[in-house]
């Protein structure tokens, strides 16, 4: 059975949560990606996500200036993390559940990587509705 270490993207790209959302833009365009994981600022803390969506929803929409903006003020936490020892239909059911779109992979407070609802979907594995 396949489990999230399997399918994972390994390389994650994270952003500092004192950053300004203007970093976070500039750091998506560069990588070609719609979200970024921001770093926590300790072990015990959870990681946390910011989305394009975040971004536009709650920055562009409301004519703020992303230059003024920091990360930690829009950033969704705590974000799910998931194990990599866990199987894809137990990660797309949690992922169903909560409605997020990703999460990063944890082991011991270390960051593993990222799994995604189009990581789960390119493997041929639906994602769960069942919760809804």
């Amino acid at each position: 059975m396949l489990t999230v270490a399997d399918i994972m993207t390994r390389n994650v790209t994270t952003i500092a949560s004192g950053a300004t959302v203007a970093d976070a833009i500039e750091l998506m365009q560069q990588r070609q990606i719609r979200a970024l994981l921001v770093e926590h600022r300790s072990q015990d803390m959870p990681f946390g996500m910011i989305t394009e969506r975040d971004i536009v929803y709650t920055v562009v929409a409301r004519g703020h200036n992303p230059e003024q903006v920091l990360v930690q003020d829009i950033m969704r936490q705590p974000c799910i993390s998931l194990d990599p020892d866990l199987t894809v239909q137990a990660a797309s059911q949690m992922l169903s559940d909560t409605g997020a779109q990703r999460a990063p992979v944890v082991q011991d407070g270390l960051l593993l990587g990222v799994i995604s609802v189009t990581d789960i979907l390119m493997r041929g594995m639906p994602v769960l509705t069942l919760s809804r």
